[in-house]
């Protein structure tokens, strides 16, 4: 599994719009409003590397409109109180 942090800067207007459209596509888990230099923070549990290229360049950049820029975090390990790997298998 990959999971990947993705920072997401949208037009103000469509801020709703795109949380919305970002819930519809199959790996994004969750998606959160943030403050400070981003609008969103979205996460992707997905396959494998390629399943995450296609939701960033694909289905986010390309896909939805209002979004204006993205940056991707690939997570290299994670610690949890739960197992992850169970929740989303």
């Amino acid at each position: 599994m990959v999971t990947a942090v993705i920072l997401v800067n949208v037009e103000r207007h469509k801020l709703n719009d795109v949380i919305r459209e970002l819930m519809r596509i199959d790996g994004i888990t969750e998606v959160h409003s943030v403050a400070g230099e981003y609008d969103l923070l979205a996460i992707a549990r997905v396959r494998d590397n390629q399943q995450l290229s296609s939701i960033v360049a694909d289905k986010m950049c390309s896909g939805i409109e209002g979004i204006l820029h993205t940056k991707t975090l690939i997570s290299l390990g994670s610690n949890f109180k739960y197992d992850a790997e169970k929740l989303f298998s």
